[in-house]
């Protein structure tokens, strides 16, 4: 029993270390982000709502129908309906029916809505692809941080090594009397730098872990990571491509530019649909009852045997009795309920006609206010493309810009790397002191530093460029 336990405890522990020591990758950061992102969330319901409006609109054809029942007590003083006389009574009665109404003609508004329900929806869906797009760009960018950041701390760590090693063997040389201790001093204050810079560094690597986790709403932020890959400029054939170029293509696909132009038809339909209003309405209606009572019914009459006659007058001048037949109501049960329902049923149907004559001018100006949408729409496109060129442009001119620059850097670096191992090979034989080998030194580490920061901001440029251009963001 304890060593089952015990073989439990031991997987269970793998498991935790497992997750604790999970290496995200590009992929795995941008489809957690996709699927946690709370904006994302909230625009995936507004979806989810534009297609329960697309049911209203589909409903709008069907006919209304309602069914309606009620049963009533009425109690104090009411007429007997089988004797006549005012008596305090409680009644009872049931009625019941269906009504059904259905639009034959009101403006073609229920086919405007229906259309523009399915132009809300693709809508929505352009704004949330949209939303997905800046989602995994910053979750690229991200990303993209977190190896520029572990790199330079590589090459730093790299660079302490080398001075430890500097370190000790001046000392060395100071300790043996060959070597000035202001040397020794000045490689101590080097090495001192680079333990700074090394802390910055990884600070620097915390926080934009801390930065991407937040992103990802993942709230474990020391044990989150991203896999330990090296990234290194890849040949693209982007740059080929002239700014109105890849502006031509973009505005085909974009989202942002769809979403625009969804909002424009959305625009038009609205115009439409407030147009209707000013039709005339044309609706059928049938209208089925039906009602039953709980009082006896008369069934007939007879004469009163006890009172066969009654007297009604006289006649004048002879004073003889006028007399009729004393009749009095047969009083029967009451009808069955079902078949009170039956006899007593009945039927209405017709059309209506409403025709809009004067309605405080609001139908008119719908109209106008819509119409104002729809400019107010165009507008909005005309940005939509006007910002989408103007990113573009700049982001072409920063990949340029960025590939330039790290070709420089990488010039420089081979240039401080040859001054450096030179400026070492006359420290080693006592030819220069440790001042100009620091600086030499120094000015390597900053080359160093360029072409790692020079290199990630060319890759990135480039992937916002390829991204705009309709290729998934990918890093190699």
């Amino acid at each position: 029993m304890n060593s089952r336990l015990t073989a439990l405890l031991i997987v269970f522990s793998v498991g935790i270390l497992s997750a604790q020591n999970k290496k995200w990758t590009l992929q795995e950061c941008v489809e957690y982000a996709l699927e946690h992102n709370i904006t994302i969330q909230q625009s995936e319901l507004d979806l989810k709502d534009a297609e329960v409006n697309k049911l209203d609109a589909k409903g709008n054809f069907l006919p209304s129908i309602n069914a309606q029942a009620s049963h009533s007590w009425n109690i104090g003083l009411n007429q007997n309906v089988t004797t006549g006389i005012l008596e305090n009574l409680t009644t009872m009665f049931t009625s019941g029916g269906v009504g059904m109404n259905v639009d034959l003609y009101n403006g073609l508004q229920n086919v405007n809505r229906l259309r523009r329900s399915n132009l809300a929806l693709l809508a929505n869906q352009y704004r949330l692809d949209n939303m997905k797009d800046d989602i995994s760009l910053a979750v690229a960018n991200g990303y993209l941080q977190i190896l520029f950041n572990r790199e330079n701390l590589v090459v730093a760590k790299a660079q302490y090594a080398v001075t430890e090693q500097d370190l000790k063997r001046t000392t060395e040389l100071v300790e043996s009397g060959v070597v000035a201790r202001g040397d020794l001093l000045e490689i101590e204050a080097t090495a001192a730098t680079q333990l700074q810079q090394i802390v910055n560094s990884e600070n620097n690597l915390r926080l934009s872990k801390i930065a991407l986790a937040q992103l990802l709403l993942i709230n474990d932020y020391e044990n989150f990571d991203v896999a330990n890959e090296e990234f290194n400029i890849q040949p693209t054939t982007i740059l080929n491509n002239s700014p109105s170029e890849i502006f031509a293509k973009a505005v085909t696909q974009r989202n942002e530019i769809k979403f625009a132009e969804a909002n424009i038809e959305l625009a038009e339909t609205d115009i439409e649909l407030a147009k209707g209003a000013l039709y005339p309405r044309l609706s059928g209606f049938y209208n089925y009852n039906t009602r039953a009572s709980y009082q006896d019914i008369i069934g007939g009459f007879e004469i009163d045997p006890n009172n066969p006659t009654t007297q009604i007058g006289t006649v004048e001048g002879t004073g003889q009795a006028v007399v009729a037949p004393n009749r009095r109501p047969i009083v029967e049960a009451m009808d069955p309920f079902i078949y009170q329902l039956g006899v007593n049923d009945g039927h209405s149907f017709g059309v209506g006609l409403n025709i809009p004559i004067l309605n405080g001018f609001s139908a008119r100006n719908s109209v106008k206010r819509n119409r104002i949408n729809l400019e107010r729409s165009k507008l909005q496109l005309d940005q939509a493309k006007l910002d989408l060129e103007n990113v573009i442009n700049q982001a072409w001119n920063d990949a340029q810009a960025a590939i330039k620059a790290h070709e420089a850097a990488q010039k420089t670096l081979d240039a401080r790397r040859l001054a450096y191992d030179y400026s070492k090979e006359r420290f080693d034989v006592g030819l220069m002191n440790a001042f100009d080998f620091s600086q030499a030194q120094s000015r390597l580490d900053n080359a160093q530093a360029e072409v790692i920061r020079t290199k990630f901001d060319y890759i990135f440029r480039v992937k916002v460029l390829e991204f705009y251009f309709g290729l998934p963001i990918e890093l190699k």
